[in-house]
């Protein structure tokens, strides 16, 4: 006498526990690997608005002038294989309308270069592979992912320092959700530079060691949760001369209250968050919740099925010899 169990039973029990075991992988191991800053960026942001420059050709500060930032941000990939970091060249030039179109951005009011290297996973910076400037704190071309709803150290190139941003609530962007920071930087002395003495109110001398002072009036990031990708980004940037050992500005050489991400910047920077965020969520939760649930649905059903077949009823066994007269 035999006990038969369904083969069926069978594929849905292994089918099931499968699923089971898929899941936790995917939400504990997958996703955090694929949370990592890309090394193949390739990436154009543009903050525009208006204020104060100083016009080398007039030799004074010039108002209500229109001031378009570009900062262009590319990854190293050889670089990045190499050292196992996120390895991007990001350069930065400053314009009005009187510069551009440039064809060399060295024709720029301002232009700086840099090379920025982070941990892929935490967005730590990393030091190594020529990286310049050397910079700290917790985000700058991005926040870490995950974000949560404290202060954050965010390093402010012109300060050449980080400045604690703080978390204001949410805020959308072109309909999308994101965590709101807003900071300020007090005026502060980042350097000197070299300038005729009229320029700063010393005449008399033909060349000062002018001091370099900087201020931002506001610093506003808005940042996807789950990639810290920021889609949309105000500043208010102030820099300004003074004479040795002056109190007071004695040229101004850039001010503007308010230069955001244009409209193509921010419609871009959503997309890609939403794309970004909506992959990582897959990884995270919906294939890992779909696969826990219809796992343990399989998994039951196998495993009552396997013991209905094993406590069934005995089936007499063909090959046993039948009684003959």
């Amino acid at each position: 006498m035999r006990r038969k169990v369904s083969p069926l039973s069978l594929i849905l029990l292994g089918l099931g526990t499968f699923l089971l075991v898929l899941a936790p992988m995917l939400a504990w191991y997958v996703e955090p690997r694929a949370a990592v800053n890309p090394i193949d960026i390739d990436t154009t942001a543009v903050y525009t608005g208006t204020g104060s420059v100083f016009d080398v050709d007039e030799a004074k500060t010039v108002a209500d002038r229109r001031i378009t930032v570009t900062q262009q941000v590319r990854g190293d990939v050889a670089d990045s294989e190499r050292s196992g970091k996120a390895v991007w060249d990001v350069t930065t030039t400053v314009d009005t309308d009187k510069s551009l179109p440039a064809a060399d951005p060295h024709d720029a009011l301002e232009f700086v270069p840099g090379r920025w290297v982070t941990d892929r996973r935490t967005n730590a910076p990393a030091h190594c592979c020529k990286e310049h400037p050397y910079f700290e704190g917790e985000a700058y071309l991005k926040f870490p992912f995950d974000v949560q709803k404290r202060a954050y150290r965010w390093w402010d190139n012109s300060l050449g320092a980080t400045v604690t941003l703080h978390y204001r609530g949410t805020k959308k962007i072109r309909g999308y959700e994101g965590y709101r920071f807003t900071g300020t930087v007090p005026a502060t002395r980042t350097g000197t530079r070299q300038v005729p003495g009229a320029l700063v109110g010393e005449p008399e001398r033909s060349q000062v060691l002018a001091e370099e002072w900087y201020a931002n009036h506001l610093i506003e990031l808005v940042v996807d949760q789950r990639t810290g990708r920021v889609i949309y980004a105000q500043v208010g940037p102030r820099r300004t001369l003074r004479a040795p050992g002056g109190e007071k500005d004695a040229a101004v050489l850039l001010d503007s209250r308010k230069l955001a991400f244009d409209t193509a910047t921010q419609k871009d920077q959503v997309k890609q968050a939403k794309s970004e965020s909506g992959q990582l969520r897959m990884v995270g939760q919906t294939v890992p919740i779909g696969a826990g649930v219809l796992g343990f649905v399989l998994a039951a059903v196998g495993a009552v099925l396997v013991v209905r077949g094993r406590s069934g009823h005995d089936t007499p066994d063909s090959s046993d010899p039948s009684l003959t007269m």
